[in-house]
């Protein structure tokens, strides 16, 4: 039996692939982070026993996942967003290798998309920003590579999407303002595409206020960056003048 990875795009059931409903229809055994989904994504499943992994330690989640192929059982693992972002992918992989389990991975929608996709904005503008820095801080989680300091990443002016850093949204502005100026927009995007979703429209300056305000300690992404005003130049690919083939 296989273990399939999916992707349960940014919580809303109806943003799910069409292949990842077809696996949560197919699972015997669905895990599911409770923390980051709505409810309503398992409604695809079938008759599959569901298991919140919130409360459960790396270990426990592949051992749960073992003996259910073990049995014969399909197990379908959701993640929030796309596995290829800040999943655990590596981790549970390897030790499903080690343990001869089976497994595959089913894309999702990125977190980001979902909250570019809310505030009707490009991440990428000509003659602004051409380029997205995906990226974290460090709080309670796993250390940064010393490589990836904010202050490089914001030394390029690229469009800033910071994941699992709401709690630290006055220190990381008050990081950027040197690079991007304090009039910067800056949008804190809670729970996109989910019932309860809260979008945060400012700048620099007054973006952690906001968040204070509002309470936001999860579930929220961040978006930094000029390409949030919308105001560039036109893409060449698309000019009349270009020579066409």
């Amino acid at each position: 039996m296989t273990v399939h990875f999916v992707g349960a795009g940014p919580g809303a059931a109806d943003l799910l692939t069409l292949r990842a409903a077809s696996l949560l229809a197919a699972a015997d055994v669905v895990l599911y982070p409770g923390t980051y989904l709505d409810a309503a994504v398992l409604s695809h499943c079938t008759a599959a026993r569901h298991v919140d992994t919130q409360a459960l330690d790396l270990d426990r989640i592949t051992a749960v996942m073992v003996e259910a192929a073990a049995e014969g059982l399909d197990v379908v693992r959701l993640t929030s967003g796309d596995p290829s972002l800040y999943s655990a992918l590596a981790e549970q992989t390897a030790r499903l290798d080690a343990a001869g389990v089976a497994w595959d991975v089913c894309p999702g929608v990125p977190a980001y998309a979902a909250a570019a996709a809310l505030v009707g904005r490009e991440l990428t503008v000509p003659l602004v920003a051409q380029s997205v820095v995906l990226t974290r801080t460090q709080a309670r989680s796993t250390a940064m590579p010393s490589t990836e300091s904010l202050s490089a990443f914001a030394a390029t002016r690229a469009t800033l999407v910071l994941h699992l850093a709401i709690t630290r949204v006055r220190a990381l502005a008050d990081e950027l303002v040197p690079a991007y100026g304090a009039d910067c927009p800056a949008v804190v995007v809670h729970r996109a595409s989910q019932p309860g979703e809260l979008v945060l429209r400012g700048t620099l300056a007054d973006i952690a206020d906001q968040v204070g305000a509002a309470g936001l300690k999860q579930a929220a992404v961040i978006l930094v960056g000029r390409a949030l005003a919308r105001d560039g130049g036109e893409s060449w690919l698309y000019q009349a003048d270009r020579p066409r083939p």
